[in-house]
C-alpha cells in the first residue's frame, strides 16, 4: 500500500484509537470484503455478466438467476451458477485482512463477532469462530429442500459440482432432499424468496443479540457494505443508535458516516485494514 494522504493518515489514527478503547468489536461485512481475495462482488449488471458471460449472452441478470424460480424453471442453469460459486468459495484463500481482524478481536476485552450479508463462508475459512458469525442472508455451504417438504437444513459438503463454465450449466447430478428426493437448493435468502428456511440464521442472530447485551463500548468495523443492499449498514447504524457504539466504515465509493465521532476510510477492505493496523501498532 502506498503512503497514506494526510487525511487518510488521520483517519487511520482515529480508527486505531476507537478500536483500542473498545470493549468489543463487531465486523460488519458486505460483498466488498471479498474483492481483495479475488471474489466478484456483482456490482451492476455489466459486472455480473463479466463474471458470468454465459448469463450475459442470454441477458439473464442477477435478480433472475438468484431466485427460487430459477431452480424450478432451469435447475441445471441455476445450479450451474450456484455450483460454480460454491466451488469458487471453497478454493478461495481469504485475504490478509481477515487475520488482522482476528488479532484485534482477540485483544478486545469482550472479544468480537461478525455480521455479514456474504454467503461465501470466508470468515469461517479464515478461522473465525462459527458461533460468533451471523450470516444474515444464509450460507451457500448449506442446503434445504426446494419444495420445503421439511424444515431441515444440512451441509453441502457432499456435493461436488461439475460446471460447464462456457454455458453455466451443471454437468453432474444436483443435490437432492434426503426426505422427498426432490431438488435441493442453497440455504440462501434469494430474490422473491418466501421459502427460505431461517432457522439456522435465527440461531446465529440470537447468540449475537445475547452477546451485544453485555457490551458497552462497541466499535463496528464495516467493510465493503454499500447502499444497494442496505442490510449490513442498517445493522451498523442500529448498534450506533441502541448501544452508543462507534463506526469505522471502509468503503472505496460509499464511505460517508453519520455523526462526527465515526471514521470514514475511502479504500478497499485490505488497504483500509492495513492502514489501521499500522496506526494501532503506533498507538499501542
Amino acid at each position: 500500500m502506498t503512503a497514506p494522504t494526510p487525511d487518510l493518515g488521520a483517519a487511520f489514527e482515529r480508527a486505531a484509537i476507537l478500536i483500542a478503547e473498545a470493549d468489543a468489536l463487531l465486523v460488519a461485512a458486505g460483498a466488498g470484503m471479498g474483492v481483495d481475495s479475488g471474489l466478484p462482488d456483482f456490482r451492476g449488471t455489466d459486472g455480473f455478466w463479466k463474471a458470468y458471460p454465459a448469463l450475459g449472452r442470454s441477458r439473464i441478470d442477477f435478480l433472475r438467476i438468484a431466485s427460487p424460480d430459477a431452480f424450478r424453471r432451469q435447475p441445471e442453469l441455476a445450479w450451474g451458477f450456484y455450483g460454480h460459486r460454491l466451488a469458487l468459495y471453497r478454493q478461495t484463500v481469504p485475504h490478509a485482512g481477515f487475520g488482522l481482524l482476528r488479532r484485534w478481536i482477540a485483544q478486545a476485552p469482550l472479544g468480537g463477532a461478525v455480521f455479514t450479508s456474504n454467503v461465501d463462508g470466508q470468515f469461517q475459512r479464515a478461522g473465525f469462530d462459527a458461533d460468533w458469525i451471523d450470516e444474515c442472508h444464509g450460507s451457500i455451504h448449506h442446503l434445504q429442500c426446494l419444495a420445503c417438504c421439511h424444515p431441515g437444513i444440512w451441509p453441502a459438503d457432499g456435493f461436488l459440482p461439475e460446471v460447464d463454465e462456457e454455458r453455466c450449466l451443471l454437468r453432474n447430478a444436483p443435490p437432492r432432499c434426503p426426505r422427498c428426493g426432490g431438488l435441493a437448493r442453497p440455504n440462501i435468502l434469494m430474490f422473491g424468496d418466501a421459502q427460505w428456511l431461517e432457522a439456522r440464521e435465527r440461531g446465529q442472530a440470537a447468540r449475537l443479540e445475547q452477546w451485544l447485551a453485555q457490551v458497552s463500548r462497541p466499535v463496528v468495523i464495516e467493510l465493503g457494505a454499500g447502499t444497494a443492499v442496505p442490510t449490513v449498514r442498517m445493522f451498523s447504524h442500529r448498534v450506533l443508535q441502541t448501544l452508543g457504539g462507534r463506526l469505522v466504515r471502509i468503503n472505496p465509493q460509499e464511505a460517508r458516516v453519520p455523526g462526527s465521532g465515526n471514521v470514514s476510510i475511502a479504500l478497499g477492505a485490505l488497504d483500509g485494514l492495513r492502514g489501521i493496523d499500522g496506526a494501532l501498532q503506533r498507538v499501542g
